[in-house]
């Protein structure tokens, strides 16, 4: 489980460009963390380090947004997702079908969703006024048929 400091939106960026080298098709992040946290940073960091030239932003309005590439990248956000209607509402599992790269903002709201392999991401302050701990683990959990 690696776990990394990030002091800048930079150095925030270049840790999930280097975990963009290990994704495929199929590949669903799980981001957690409080607002501010640096998801969205990490995302964009992502999508350079795939080599996708494409600006950026938080989909908390839209959902998801689709960044093209080869696998396609979406990024979706749940902040506002607190039941399985509202899940089925976003086309979240027909995503989940298209052999493509997930990236998922406050994904502690739809954790009993998330398929058995994912990568999980959590963000959490660190001790100094800008650091930021950021721990990647590759998940194997099983289901569970409710929605946070």
């Amino acid at each position: 489980m690696p776990v990394y400091k990030s002091f800048s939106v930079e150095q925030t960026e270049k840790i999930g460009s280097e975990l963009s080298k290990s994704l495929s098709g199929g590949a669903v992040v799980a981001l957690f963390g409080d607002l501010g946290m640096g998801k969205t940073t990490f995302v964009r960091g992502i999508v350079k380090g795939l080599g996708i030239e494409a600006p950026v932003s938080s989909p908390t309005f839209a959902l998801v947004h689709e960044y093209g590439g080869n696998p396609a990248f979406y990024h979706f956000d749940m902040y506002r997702i607190n039941s399985w209607d509202g899940l089925y509402s976003t086309g979240f599992f027909d995503y989940l079908n298209e052999n493509s790269i997930l990236a998922i903002e406050w994904s502690e709201n739809i954790e009993n969703a998330l398929p058995k392999n994912h990568i999980k991401v959590e963000f959490e302050y660190g001790h100094e006024l800008n650091e930021r701990i950021i721990t990647i683990t590759e998940r194997e959990e099983e289901h569970e048929n409710s929605c946070n």
